[in-house]
């Protein structure tokens, strides 16, 4: 038998350093015994560190792995995230705009409102008659006040934050607290064995580093799983066809400018704008096609959005290539983050893939090399599925538009560009909307029914509507509406400014946990 003791992971950022703690935290009692989690990164290679939207999965992690929330926003420059607003993406009119809340409807667990909401020709908004949420965030309100204790919620949320301070921070805690070893130095080669496993990897500044199993968090050029290892990469760019970013960061116009408590997406001719509001600055960017708008039109697109005070401001340009290896897990190596794949960040997937991916590694460690090829079956399994999903859910937002004023709307609802399933899903929801059926048949999905729910009738979806669907739960779904319409007025005149908590955060912390 071969243990598996010797975890490297190579490349750090936020999918080597998220990797690493979730790995040491999860078996820090094996490393007395010999259990050791190597990161390897260069010390000439800079992060892309542009990811600074999350899932509420970000809390549980890091909670897991022993950081304190009140320290995160103190270092990280971070914010509380209550979900997306979607700006002119249905019909692209000024007053078009929805919200996906991280807040589930009121009573989803044992009510479906979708119908009753349908069935009511006056009713208000589909977020605005089941969350509280919506308000919460056109009121520029926190999720949580002061007296909440760290990681919990009156709202559900997630973070905005700064990546470039975020692996750092990540870093000294895996180092100082959960026992990772930490080697700058550049690869140079990657050793195989005579029967196809990494070996070891050969660098300039620490010699040759050995291990049993190898993390590939090298990035886009995926050096261990798609150099060294010949794993081909899928593209699903006849798809979704953003492939360019161009980003920027922005001031406030004053200290006390109010900070968004969500992303702002607001669709342009041949892409959409982000807009992410962090306590010292605003991250912003265009995400768009090559194929259907030019560098400098999609720069003035930017220019535009910004106004005045985006006018002399560098942009920096990020290709984006849409896809993912054709396989996550070989042999001995596992690759997570940018090189296990990436997606427009309309959704901000990318943290929580290398979250979920980094909890299954930790929670299926291999004991030994004979069982390793059994967990990389299902890893790969599960993760094939996460991102078939993903890929989904976020073609959903294009192939839903009313827009035809561009070839870039247009495009996008044409037959061969959607998934099969999501084709398939579109079919089923016009008789029945997405909720507890089987099209949604596992544990962790990473986008729930409710998420579906949002999307679709935030953008006008019309699902028909049978009366036997509403027998026997009126009075329930009426005393839901009820309960949400009472909800959304005590939580907007109970919770604070976003800014002003974030400043009380700054100043005397969250109570621990």
């Amino acid at each position: 038998m071969r243990p598996v003791k010797n975890i490297v992971i190579v490349g750090g950022g936020t999918a080597g350093w998220l990797t690493a703690g979730v790995i040491a935290a999860r078996h820090r009692s094996r490393m007395a015994a010999g259990f050791t989690v190597t990161l390897v990164e260069s010390p000439n290679t800079p992060i892309i560190g542009v990811g600074e939207g999350t899932w509420p999965t970000l809390r549980t992690t890091l909670a897991k792995i022993g950081v304190s929330e009140t320290d995160f926003f103190r270092e990280c420059d971070a914010a509380f995230k209550q979900g997306a607003r979607f700006a002119r993406w249905t019909t692209g009119a000024e007053d078009d705009a929805y919200y996906h809340p991280l807040m589930l409807p009121q009573g989803f667990h044992q009510l479906n409102l979708v119908p009753h909401w349908l069935s009511d020709s006056g009713a208000r908004s589909f977020c605005d008659t089941v969350t509280p949420q919506g308000r919460i965030c056109d009121d520029g309100l926190a999720p949580k006040t002061i007296a909440t204790p760290e990681y919990d919620a009156v709202a559900n949320y997630a973070y905005h934050l700064d990546a470039g301070k975020f692996a750092p921070f990540l870093q000294r805690h895996c180092c100082e607290k959960l026992g990772v070893r930490h080697v700058l130095a550049d690869v140079r080669q990657v050793l195989l064995a005579e029967d196809g496993d990494i070996r070891a990897i050969g660098t300039e500044q620490a010699g040759e580093i050995e291990g049993d199993l190898f993390v590939d968090c090298t990035g886009f050029r995926s050096l261990l799983l798609g150099e060294a290892l010949g794993v081909p990469f899928r593209d699903c760019g006849d798809v979704l066809f953003c492939d360019t970013a161009l980003a920027v960061q922005i001031p406030y116009e004053h200290e006390d400018s109010p900070i968004a408590s969500h992303t702002i997406s607001t669709a342009q001719s041949a892409g959409w704008i982000w807009d992410i509001g962090l306590p010292t600055r605003r991250g912003t960017g265009h995400v768009f096609s090559s194929s259907h708008i030019s560098d400098d039109a999609a720069e003035r697109e930017l220019r535009a959005y910004l106004g005045p005070a985006g006018k002399d401001l560098d942009v920096r340009k990020i290709k984006i290539r849409s896809g993912h290896r054709e396989t996550f897990w070989k042999r001995n190596c596992v690759a997570v983050g940018l090189a296990a794949g990436f997606l427009e960040p309309l959704e901000a997937s990318a943290i929580v893939l290398i979250e979920l991916s980094a909890k299954l590694i930790a929670e299926q460690m291999p004991r030994c090399r004979e069982v390793m090829d059994v967990v990389a079956s299902r890893f790969n399994a599960t993760t094939h599925y996460r991102w078939g999903r993903i890929i989904d859910f976020l073609k959903l937002h294009y192939v839903l538009t009313k827009r035809t004023d561009s070839a870039f709307w247009r495009d996008n609802v044409l037959p061969e560009t959607i998934p099969a399933r999501l084709q398939e899903l579109m079919l089923l929801w016009k008789y029945q909307s997405p909720w507890f059926h089987d099209e949604f048949d596992r544990v962790e999905e990473v986008f729930p029914p409710a998420s579906y729910q949002y999307v679709l009738y935030g953008m006008g979806f019309r699902t028909e509507v049978e009366p036997e669907a509403l027998a026997g739960d009126v009075r329930l779904a009426e005393r839901a509406m009820r309960e949400n319409a009472a909800q959304t007025e005590r939580l907007r005149a109970g919770l604070p400014r976003h800014r002003d908590l974030i400043r009380k955060i700054q100043e005397h912390g969250l109570q621990p946990v």
